[in-house]
């Protein structure tokens, strides 16, 4: 028998939806059905979102320095920062130094934020829209800070659109969209669409994980 010999399934808005009213029991008969939808489909990607759901979503940025200045405020739909170096040109060879993360205490806790050097450490403000602090102060502006962010699922805005979920989240973007659906329409169901969704959760993450190495360095502390 032969085979399609293609590997390019995908759901579009609009069948994702029809997808999820059929295991939610009922059918979408008007356009407020699917615009109340596709509202709910952007709220459950905001949800995994805060889980740290979209490794498919990790993106390399590469950000020119100024002496001067270390504050940068980066993409509002930037949601966290995973790795981050200082990269350094000299007499055309390349180096990489890794930045240490920091949090707010112990950036605050810096007596002279002002002090000029090769970056070694960061603290990443999480605003609207996020800033990262460098620390010490770039020396020069033609050291590159490169990191690699998650960013957030792009929004399902329109019936046509494909949805920005790889092949693997499918099936939980279905029985995900199904328990939202559930929710306001059909709390009989409500129960079981729940457990499906979060099989088909657990599931689709066992595949999304960074298998690296846990890394540990030594905290500093300044005096």
């Amino acid at each position: 028998m032969a085979t399609s010999g293609t590997r390019a399934f995908s759901l579009d808005v609009a069948t994702a939806i029809e997808e999820a009213y059929e295991l939610a029991g009922l059918e979408a008969r008007t356009s407020y059905d699917a615009v109340s939808a596709r509202r709910s489909m952007n709220i459950m990607f905001a949800d995994w979102s805060n889980r740290g759901i979209q490794m498919w979503e990790v993106t390399k940025i590469e950000l020119p320095l100024i002496e001067g200045t270390n504050e940068y405020t980066i993409n509002s739909f930037d949601i966290d920062i995973l790795d981050a170096y200082i990269e350094r040109t000299l007499n055309d060879t390349v180096t990489d130094y890794p930045l240490d993360r920091i949090d707010r205490n112990e950036y605050v806790s810096i007596p002279n934020k002002a002090t000029k050097a090769r970056g070694t450490e960061y603290w990443l403000e999480r605003k609207k829209s996020p800033v990262i602090h460098l620390y010490p102060t770039p020396e020069n502006s033609t050291d590159k800070l490169v990191y690699y962010v998650w960013r957030t699922i792009e929004d399902s805005a329109a019936s046509i659109n494909d949805v920005d979920i790889p092949t693997r989240f499918m099936p939980c973007l279905v029985s995900g969209l199904a328990y939202y659906i559930c929710l306001k329409k059909n709390t009989q169901k409500l129960s079981i669409i729940k457990q499906q969704y979060e099989q088909d959760l657990t599931n689709a993450l066992r595949y999304d994980e960074d298998r690296s190495p846990l890394r540990l360095v030594p905290k500093q502390e300044y005096i």
